[in-house]
């Protein structure tokens, strides 16, 4: 029987713990803050300056002075709840911030962020024995307008001494798990997984002694999930030449996803690299050359008009940015259980990190 060679990891034990301390801590659109400072100690390392802008963008730079500038970006926000209304009874009801799915949230635990401190609390649900008693033919669906928090308060006084007050952001409590086969589970891979993606690229140049010739802009965008609006921002203060921008994208070989409408895209077969009109077709061709180049498994999908990702503000930015997309399969998106696999993780990373290995100032980019 021949066996098997087993690759190496490109990541270490450390490598994946900071990533579990990453998705545990909460980000919600808005208030980035917290995690935007693990992500900078981590990143410190391997960078020569950092910043942040005002709305909490964080950007490491290798090579600042460089003027030719290439962006490797991801989004550091989640979807989460703002508390909208508090009852006499002291149950808190919510409005969305960001494309939270309002019918996976019965009888969910989540923490809600207040003045002192975060708060435990779960979103309550009927019993099924009074909801089948109902008149109604049909079951109550959750909704947005009838979904509550209990924090166990009595009365709206109650729930205020707790520190809870309008405008304060609810996250689901499910964290980090390690499944069978390789498989990672948790909320916020959407987009934290990037974030963690475009760090080890950095430290992977610094311990490989890699000199990049032109400014590298690590950036790790705030407020994706209301409208691409850190990506809006930063690309304008940057002003960069080229942006690879890494995402999430859906697995498609799960239940109740038709694949002639989102295409065929499965976790572990590796990164998916898209075709839209966002995507500049020649920088997407580097790409594909150094995947084949290193053996690097790709899969691809399509786009009709925007990528829906922060790609769009940055190739639209300024006076118009390459850009090109590169995006991990996941499973279960906008749910509690997000799940994706570490090879595709490593994969996106060797990408990523080859592509920057190619790219100079002269990469001829020009349709004409």
């Amino acid at each position: 029987m021949t066996k098997v060679k087993k690759t190496k990891s490109i990541l270490s034990k450390e490598s994946y713990q900071f990533l579990k301390n990453y998705i545990n801590n909460p980000s919600p659109t808005g208030f980035e803050s917290k995690g935007q400072k693990l992500w900078i100690d981590y990143v410190k390392p391997w960078v020569d300056i950092h910043f942040t802008d005002p709305y909490g963008t964080a950007v490491g730079v290798i090579n600042p002075d460089a003027a030719f500038k290439v962006v490797i970006e991801a989004h550091a926000d989640e979807i989460s709840w703002f508390v909208n209304y508090i009852s006499a009874e002291g149950l808190i009801y919510l409005k969305r911030n960001g494309g939270v799915d309002h019918q996976i949230a019965p009888s969910m635990r989540v923490i809600v962020h207040g003045k002192k401190g975060g708060v435990k609390a779960v979103f309550g649900w009927p019993a099924i024995h009074t909801r089948m008693g109902n008149t109604d033919s049909k079951e109550t669906q959750p909704k947005v307008d009838n979904l509550f928090l209990d924090c166990g308060a009595r009365n709206k006084k109650e729930v205020e001494a707790l520190g809870i007050h309008i405008g304060a952001v609810a996250t689901y409590e499910e964290g980090y798990e390690e499944l069978a086969y390789g498989y990672l589970i948790g909320r916020a891979f959407d987009n934290r997984i990037g974030g963690f993606i475009i760090a080890e690229v950095a430290r992977l140049l610094k311990a490989n002694k890699k000199k990049l010739p032109y400014g590298l802009y690590i950036v790790n965008a705030v407020q994706e999930e209301i409208g691409l609006r850190g990506a809006e921002m930063i690309a304008r203060r940057i002003k960069p030449d080229i942006a690879i921008i890494t995402d999430v994208t859906h697995d498609t070989t799960t239940p109740m996803i038709n694949k002639m409408i989102e295409g065929d895209c499965s976790c572990g077969k590796g990164p998916s690299l898209t075709f839209g009109p966002a995507v500049h077709n020649k920088l997407l061709d580097v790409v594909q050359t150094v995947a084949v180049k290193n053996k690097i498994p790709v899969q691809y999908h399509t786009v009709s008009r925007s990528t829906g990702t922060d790609t769009d503000a940055f190739a639209y930015s300024n006076d118009g940015c390459p850009s090109v997309l590169i995006s991990i399969p996941l499973r279960y998106m906008h749910t509690t259980v997000e799940m994706l696999h570490k090879s595709d993780i490593e994969n996106t990373i060797k990408l990523m990190y080859e592509t920057l290995l190619t790219l100079t100032p002269k990469t001829n980019l020009s349709y004409f």
